[in-house]
């Protein structure tokens, strides 16, 4: 293929093919200790990468109260102020079950949590683990929610 072809490929057909962004919601959990903020990371179920807690939107709630349920249904967050504007957004590619790549892009929802639980929905599927803002930047492997972790 010429530099030509691959350049209109790349440039032209593959952004048509493309579809556009799903949507999801995100919660970064933080807590204070020490004078420094903490953030809770979760595993995946499918890889054991470190995330924070997301998922879809949910048609009876808003973006906010959607973060607030996955932060329960995934880390066991029982309790936690949550602001009603995401502190940022991020985008990534899920793999799909049928093997295509889906473009993703998740808007954040901080909550500061008050209270957890050992018992949640997927408490046999998931660790989780309070570190400090500057390690939850080094644990995650999406660029942009490296970024909002670093501006804790």
């Amino acid at each position: 293929m010429t530099d030509g072809l691959k350049k209109a490929w790349a440039e032209v057909v593959q952004p048509l093919l493309r579809r556009p962004p799903e949507c999801q919601v995100a919660a970064l959990c933080c807590r204070q200790r020490d004078n420094r903020t903490e953030v809770l990371l979760v595993t995946s179920r499918d890889s054991g990468r470190w995330i924070v807690p997301k998922g879809w939107l949910m048609e009876d709630k808003s973006a906010a109260q959607a973060a607030r349920e996955e932060a329960w249904e995934e880390a066991g967050v029982k309790s936690a102020k949550i602001g009603q504007e995401p502190v940022g957004t991020f985008s990534y590619d899920k793999h799909l079950d049928d093997g295509y790549d889906a473009p993703v892009e998740v808007q954040v929802f901080r909550l500061d949590v008050t209270k957890m639980t050992d018992i949640f929905p997927e408490a046999r599927e998931r660790r989780r683990k309070w570190v400090s803002a500057d390690q939850a930047a080094e644990m995650v492997n999406e660029p942009g929610l490296k970024a909002i972790l670093m501006q804790l």
